[in-house]
């Protein structure tokens, strides 16, 4: 039994999306304005995001704040900095948001 010789695979695109424009890969995320508080570890800074909220009982505004993890490579940020952070993929375990450019 002789070999059939090898096909070449088609790897091009269909002529029809061939010229479609390039869509964006995935979205953007959310976005927060905050303070780096902490840059002791490798690439990563600490950021405190602050927000208001009206208490539900008493309408007051009630300041909260979250901290989040923040990857920074080459440790560029110092504490003190004010940052806008934006969601990304997960990093590691905690860290899901990078230094919006």
């Amino acid at each position: 039994m002789a070999k059939e010789p090898a096909t070449e695979i088609n790897t091009s695109l269909p002529a029809r999306l061939a010229d479609a424009p390039a869509k964006r890969a995935g979205r953007q995320g959310k976005f927060f304005d905050g303070v780096v508080v902490k840059t002791a570890m490798k690439d990563t800074a600490t950021v405190s995001v602050e927000r208001y909220v009206k208490h539900p009982k008493y309408q007051k505004y009630q300041r909260r704040s979250q901290k989040f993890l923040v990857h920074d490579p080459g440790n560029t940020l110092s504490v003190g900095q004010k940052v806008t952070i934006r969601e990304t993929r997960p990093i590691s375990r905690r860290k899901r948001f990078v230094i919006a450019q």
